[in-house]
């Protein structure tokens, strides 16, 4: 550790003696003590930062050590890429396939393909040839599938078909038991406003299945909301690989998986990476579920926030229940004033390197966070009342805040230190080099990060 970089620390620690002893003899210097431990270090750095904009003075003295400070704190991922540890999209089509299909639709032009989108009854798969297919405008449905006889698009192969979209929604999903695999679809607008979804999942479209795609380059890659009174519960978002390739410069919301008031969605095996949101608030979440909706689960996911300059300016969130909260006119239940989410679980995921907290609940009730590995990001953060988290086998890197009378309870939650533990934690090889004291199962989570079936005791964490 520097020099810098101790005083600095000390300074803090100084800061915080100082308002401990206040609060024993000053009520307000206790409510201060309290506001302070429920925030993490890197929120107080950010604060302390903007604070000194505009005092030139001060910013000569102060700014480099907290820059020095965070320098600490944020670790700088490895340099070279990071690997996806079996997520995301896979090279092979994904078992079991899916079946109730009685007729194949082959196409090879844009046209063909928007003529079959619109054309397609159920049981029907649209298999696209090999090639790359720019389109401009949207594409939209025209059938339900129905259950046991969907309608799919794909491809027969992953990494044989490649979409461009230069529309502000790539495909417009309205219709239930629809099926979108092993398809790879980049976002090439000049303006980053201009690309928003790949997916826009809406109203009806019940049991949509999204599965072993790769989307790139768009602000919210999938978003998931109601219309008209309906809402596209049930749907799974599997082995996608969901990423961009540079800051989205955008004041809209950079969000790869948005889902709002929809319920009972499955959100497994992804490789959610490098969101970024260059304008506007500068807050970006990997995956979030709000706007009323319960029910769903996050599990054995991926999310790596930037997998370098992680201190560039703006806001990272991992995995939240709540996100930033929902428009009252969004919600599914009156103006969300009971929760943003309920009854939802995110177990065994894998959160790295991330300026926020790598797991986030804002006004969401009996959340279950269990079995998930946090390295270097800013911990756990429960907030709104009546916010309810419930911890259980957790590795975490970080600090656990619980803000303005939320609830959080932790059992056999364990603290990763930077190193020790796993063998390179900040390089993603998670082998245990000191493994810890056995946790006993979960009922809801019997298996690990890797679909292992977990043991009787097992370790903290997403491995077991």
């Amino acid at each position: 550790m520097s020099r810098v970089t101790r005083i600095t620390l000390m300074g803090i620690l100084v800061a915080a003696v100082a308002l401990a002893l206040l609060a024993t003899a000053w009520p307000p210097g206790r409510d201060a003590l309290a506001a302070a431990q429920e925030r993490s270090a890197q929120e107080w750095i950010r604060y302390l930062l903007r604070r000194l904009e505009g005092h030139p003075k001060l910013e000569a003295v102060l700014v480099p050590p907290l820059h020095a400070a965070r320098r600490h704190i944020e670790r700088e991922p490895p340099a070279g890429p990071l690997p996806s540890l079996g997520k995301g999209q896979q090279a092979q089509s994904l078992l079991p396939s899916v079946s109730g299909f009685t007729q194949t639709l082959r196409v090879d032009s844009p046209q063909a393909i928007r003529e079959a989108l619109l054309n397609a009854q159920s049981g029907t798969q649209i298999v696209v040839a090999p090639g790359l297919y720019p389109f401009s405008t949207k594409l939209r449905l025209g059938h339900d599938g129905q259950p046991g006889a969907p309608i799919a698009l794909r491809a027969a192969q992953p990494g044989t078909v490649w979409f461009t979209f230069e529309q502000v929604e790539g495909v417009l999903v309205d219709k239930p038991h629809w099926v979108f695999e092993n398809l790879d679809i980049r976002g090439t607008c000049q303006r980053h406003e201009d690309c928003e979804h790949a997916f826009h999942v809406v109203g009806r479209a019940s049991h949509v299945l999204i599965r072993n795609n790769r989307l790139s380059d768009f602000n919210a890659h999938i978003k998931v909301n109601g219309w008209d009174g309906h809402w596209p519960d049930h749907g799974q978002l599997l082995h996608n690989t969901l990423t961009n390739n540079a800051p989205r410069e955008t004041i809209k919301s950079v969000t790869p998986f948005d889902l709002v008031g929809a319920s009972h969605w499955r959100v497994e095996d992804n490789w959610v990476t490098n969101f970024v949101k260059a304008w506007g608030n500068g807050v970006a979440f990997g995956l979030f579920m709000k706007g009323g909706g319960e029910g769903g689960k996050i599990e054995r996911n991926l999310v790596v926030c930037t997998p370098s300059g992680i201190s560039r300016p703006g806001v990272r969130v991992g995995i939240s229940f709540g996100g930033g909260g929902t428009d009252p006119a969004l919600c599914r239940t009156k103006d969300c004033e009971a929760y943003e989410h309920s009854q939802g679980l995110a177990a065994n995921n894998i959160v790295a390197h991330c300026n926020d907290v790598g797991l986030d609940v804002n006004h969401s009730s009996d959340i279950t966070l269990a079995h998930n590995t946090l390295i270097n990001t800013a911990g756990v953060s429960v907030r709104r009342p009546p916010s309810l988290a419930r911890l259980q086998n957790n590795l975490i890197e970080g600090h656990l805040g619980a803000r303005g009378g939320s609830e959080l309870t932790a059992q056999d939650t364990l603290t990763l230190a930077p190193s020790g533990l796993l063998a390179n934690a900040d390089a993603l090889q998670l082998d245990w080099v000191h493994r810890p004291a056995d946790a006993p199962r979960l009922q809801a989570v019997p298996l690990d990060f890797l679909r292992r079936p977990r043991d009787v005791v097992n370790a903290p964490g997403a491995l077991r």
